[in-house]
């Protein structure tokens, strides 16, 4: 079973992390050129580009409940390409603390461990493993159109510039202590929600998962940020964090519990919707993960 690691704490961790990124971005897997990391991007990009219902700012992995369950499985499908790159089928995705971070004052945040691991800011990013010659990006957003177009370029990071200071642990303490998963009007605007409040939306956007996106700047900014290797470190540490709440409160506290008209395709029989005709478990199917991986 997969144990999941502070990125900052373990030399290993951080190294296969690396490595098996670079592996999966070399892996080409399609005839236009893009590979299994980009996959990853374009499954990323047509959820945000799916709203559900048509209208509202509620997508099919953002804004409203299935938030947290639909990340996780996209954490685990990542994970498992990286074992398998990897061939250590009990490699754990590491996560970023980025509360811990906070904790430090902005210079000290820009000059935080993981920046040496991966790379720091820059257009494109200069440093570390992730760098222009190492690392193209082939597919963005073209915020003209909405759609995705094809590109050769840098990895781009603007770390601090878009927020002062990343979430401390003062942040993290107030969504955890949210009883309830989430709330009617299953969206942005739901009040006592864990599910908003780790998100970001609330109490004050951007927040926690958010802002991280927003400080990190760059190519996290857009629908097609998986394409830098800290999107996944976020997002591990957000699971981690719902995985805190879960040992609280259940495994079973999503909410909401059955249909309801205020959220469809999101209560616990739904099928999570994966774009590109995958198929993919159902919103339940992702609660208990235990026999899956730990945290440690």
């Amino acid at each position: 079973m997969a144990v999941r690691k502070n990125i900052a704490k373990s030399k290993r961790v951080a190294k296969d992390f690396v490595r098996g990124c670079l592996l999966l971005k070399q892996e080409v897997t399609s005839p236009n050129g893009l590979s299994t990391w980009d996959t990853f991007v374009v499954w990323h990009h047509r959820a945000m580009m799916t709203m559900t219902p048509a209208g509202t700012d509620r997508n099919a992995a953002h804004g409203g409940p299935v938030f947290l369950p639909w990340h996780r499985y996209m954490l685990v499908l990542l994970e498992r390409n990286l074992q398998r790159v990897l061939q250590d089928p009990d490699f754990g995705l590491p996560y970023w603390d980025w509360a811990a971070d906070g904790q430090k004052t902005p210079a000290q945040q820009r000059a935080a461990k993981l920046w040496s691991i991966v790379g720091g800011s820059g257009a494109p990013v200069a440093t570390g493993p992730f760098r222009a010659q190492d690392w193209r990006v082939r597919v963005e957003l073209d915020p003209s159109s909405g759609q995705l177009v094809y590109v050769d370029r840098g990895l781009n990071r603007d770390l601090g510039a878009g927020a002062a200071r990343l979430p401390n642990r003062a942040a993290v303490r107030g969504a955890l202590l949210e009883a309830v998963y989430d709330t009617n009007p299953w969206s942005r605007t739901s009040a006592a929600s864990f599910r908003n409040h780790v998100e970001g939306w609330s109490p004050s956007p951007p927040a926690l998962h958010n802002l991280v996106h927003v400080w990190v700047g760059g190519d996290m900014l857009a629908s097609t940020s998986p394409n830098d290797p800290v999107f996944y470190l976020n997002h591990c540490n957000v699971d981690r964090l719902w995985s805190a709440w879960q040992d609280d409160y259940g495994v079973n506290s999503y909410r909401p519990a059955q249909n309801d008209a205020t959220a469809p395709q999101r209560h616990r029989p739904d099928d999570l919707l994966y774009p590109l005709q995958m198929q993919a478990p159902r919103v339940k199917q992702m609660f208990d993960v235990a026999s899956v991986y730990t945290y440690a």
